[in-house]
């Protein structure tokens, strides 16, 4: 037995002092306290997990190389499974990609697209390209979260698919409609972004890429429409992206309030909340493909009679008839209110509904085309004007205040500023934005679907007519600043993404009709970023500086620069979306407000106008934690949570500190997400936002003790400074340290 288990300690010393290797890290300790916890009868599968515990239990702010370590060893026993179940020798690490591919076609797991896409000399050759030394790049967090949840698997589970064989599979389904004498080439070029992770592709496309279930985007935006016959549409409609992995975002704003007349009969109208329990029992019952409860986010209209009630649907308190807790808010904020919160004036509600029938309009589809003057204030006050209208006078601060308390509660809801977005859209030919998706980020033209007729083809056949509305569609990935940027490839990177996510486009199979039609007639694109407080620390720059604003200026400039460009690429080879005419794009306004007028401007104004552009909208910045998370780096544009951290789940509890923590990135990492002054954060997003064509998911952070006022001051610059959306108020208990700007 004593020989046993020394011929075992002494594998097990080589596999550490292997797995070790180019790490800060003082292996002696660890290697005894290893030993000691050795059990005679135990696999070596089962001894590996205690050396990954033990290496996850060292990880603090000091030794934070311990998750690399965890990594390696996890990766020798997927590397284990994989040849195990694929039948080729562990030695050689990763097996054929080839045979891969033909036998989880075979199993149904991938698309046979692969394969008659591609012929075998090709798969071949790409399978030269796969680095296995880029799994060295994940930390133990990242690894175990793509292992668990996207590697594809057999319908057992069990380990086939490899984490480099995911990054091509996704590469070579997101080209492989590409012309045959490029294919290969971008393939290959959207592999190097991937496995470098210089970038992530959104979840859904991460999960389902070269799968043949699941569709490849993130989240839509539905707009319903006053008829009974629209809701019960829009509600089926949204089961379905739901049961497909969608978020949703919905806008209520055009359906009639309470005491509304229905048929000419007054006070028939229960108004919006029932509605939107409606919808709240859809994203508790149709699940994403049984992992987690729908997520669904509601706007509705600031003057709407129901506002009140729709601000407290998320309470904890009150009557439970009219909560709905598992759907999400947005309200939809005219500068006007604004305005009218600042100075302490009054706000009137109406019923959008006796709005249309007296006054002919609808009010919300107006917006205030400059500061402070425009047509929808113009309408507003005619509004107010009318003795037609029934209306409901009320303070706006008291609205204010409504909103403030439920952000301070739930986190919703969250901040649309609608002038300003609408002032900013690059399609105000098209259409009008009402609202935003369920993380803020996204503004692009919407319209309801509209019923048209019904009638019977034949006997056996019934035939419902619609006329398609525009059903916003989300494609997403996102930028890994903290690698990207440091290492000088943001011109090849931004390049491959662009077309990649053009890609996605066109291969993409979405179960809702309007969601295809919306998707072709716009082509929208979000390329978003993370990584942003791990690119400060990295750079020295502290969050709370001018060096910081004036940072993420030239830098999201240099982003939305090449991102247009790009665009402007590709609509040379394959044409410009269908609705450009007319554009801000084509007669290049967009260029002119954004104030862009150095040379390298306005040659590529110039080339747009003359060549087109690709995509109607390019660029959105989503939360992306998970994806985030599994690219080693810190969320979105946020602040991290803490220098030291346990990331938890409901599968694992992770100890976690930032990426590339030393004794020089510290300091910087130190003033963390509740610790940070938000008008700084405020500042930082309102310098990127000048660039981004659609919007930001941006948070504040907050503790639960704040004033009222100081919260103001936030909505109040955050809007100011022109930001179109606010995400989540996060909130957290007292017991954190006192934030100077927070008492000040």
């Amino acid at each position: 037995m004593t020989t046993q288990i020394s011929s075992m300690e002494n594998e097990l010393d080589q596999l550490i002092r292997e797995t070790s290797k180019g790490l800060s890290l003082d292996i002696t300790a660890y290697k005894e306290r290893v030993f000691r916890g050795i059990k005679p009868e135990a696999s070596m599968d089962k001894t590996i997990d205690l050396l990954i515990k033990h290496a996850l239990e060292n990880i603090d702010e000091a030794n934070p190389d311990w998750t690399y370590l965890a990594s390696r060893l996890y990766l020798q026993q997927l590397y284990k499974r994989a040849a195990t179940n694929r039948n080729y020798e562990q030695k050689d690490k990763y097996g054929s990609f080839y045979q891969l591919i033909k036998k989880l076609t075979e199993e149904g797991i991938y698309t046979e697209a692969l394969l008659h896409k591609y012929t075998k000399q090709e798969i071949q050759q790409l399978e030269k390209i796969i680095e296995p030394s880029r799994d060295l790049l994940f930390n133990y967090l990242g690894l175990y979260t793509l292992t668990t949840r996207y590697l594809a698997t057999d319908h057992n589970k069990n380990t086939y698919e490899l984490p480099q064989e995911r990054w091509m599979v996704i590469a070579m389904h997101l080209m492989q409609n590409e012309a045959p004498d490029k294919r290969v080439e971008l393939a290959q070029e959207a592999y190097w972004a991937l496995s470098n992770l210089y970038m992530t592709v959104a979840t859904p496309t991460l999960t389902n890429a070269g799968k043949t279930h699941g569709q490849l985007s993130s989240c839509f935006i539905d707009t319903v429409d006053d008829s009974l016959q629209s809701i019960y549409d829009s509600n089926t409609d949204i089961a379905k992206l739901s049961k497909n992995g969608g978020g949703i975002g919905v806008y209520m704003g055009k359906i009639r309030g309470r005491g509304s007349s229905i048929k000419g009969f007054k006070g028939m109208s229960s108004g919006v909340v029932p509605w939107i329990k409606q919808l709240n029992n859809t994203a508790v019952n149709v699940d994403q493909l049984g992992t987690r409860k729908g997520a669904i986010a509601i706007y509705l209209d600031v003057w709407h009679v129901d506002i009140e009630s729709f601000l407290d649907l998320k309470l904890n308190n009150g009557d439970e008839r009219m909560r709905a807790h598992d759907i999400f808010t947005g309200v939809c904020l005219p500068d006007y209110f604004m305005e009218q919160v600042e100075n302490r004036g009054d706000w009137y509600l109406f019923d959008p509904h006796e709005v249309r029938q007296v006054m002919g309009y609808s009010l919300e589809d107006f917006y205030d085309e400059a500061n402070g003057r425009g047509q929808w204030r113009t309408k507003y006050e005619e509004c107010i004007a009318s003795e037609l209208l029934t209306k409901k006078k009320v303070p706006a601060i008291e609205i204010m205040k409504r909103i403030m308390k439920s952000q301070l509660e739930s986190g919703t809801p969250f901040m649309f500023y609608r002038d300003e977005v609408n002032r900013r859209n690059s399609n105000p030919q098209s259409g009008m934005i009402y609202c935003s998706n369920l993380c803020t980020e996204i503004t692009q033209n919407q319209s309801p679907t509209e019923f048209l007729e019904e009638y019977v083809e034949n006997e056996n056949t019934i035939v419902q007519k619609y006329k398609a509305g525009d059903y916003v569609v989300c494609n997403l990935s996102s930028i890994n600043l903290g690698k990207a940027v440091p290492e000088q490839v943001l011109e090849r990177l931004i390049k491959i993404q662009v077309r990649m996510l053009d890609n996605v486009i066109d291969i993409n199979t979405l179960p809702i009709k309007q969601t295809q039609l919306t998707n072709q007639k716009y082509r929208a694109i979000g390329l978003g970023t993370f990584g942003w407080h791990h690119l400060l620390a990295v750079k020295n720059i502290k969050w709370e500086s001018k060096e910081a604003v004036n940072f993420a200026d030239d830098l999201y400039e240099k982003i939305a620069y090449l991102t247009i460009k790009s665009s402007m690429e590709i609509s040379k080879e394959k044409g410009s979306y269908p609705v450009f005419e007319g554009s801000k794009w084509s007669t290049g306004a967009y260029f002119n407000e954004k104030g862009y007028t150095d040379q390298k401007w306005l040659q590529l104004q110039q080339d747009v106008q003359e060549h087109g552009i690709r995509n109607g909208y390019l660029m959105a910045v989503a939360p992306n934690s998970t994806t985030a998370m599994i690219a080693g780096s810190t969320a979105s544009i946020d602040p991290i949570f803490n220098v030291f951290y346990n990331e938890e789940k409901k599968d694992f509890k992770i100890p976690t500190t930032p990426p590339d923590l030393n004794h020089q990135t510290y300091d910087i990492y130190r003033r963390s997400a509740y610790i940070v002054d938000q008008r700084w954060s405020i500042r930082q997003n309102a310098a990127r936002q000048k660039h981004i064509d659609q919007s930001i998911s941006f948070n504040f952070y907050v503790p639960n003790t704040i004033r009222a006022s100081v919260l103001l001051d936030l909505h109040l610059q955050a809007w100011k400074e022109g930001l179109k959306t606010t995400y989540y108020v996060r909130s957290t208990s007292s017991d954190i340290e006192e934030c100077e700007w927070c008492a000040s």
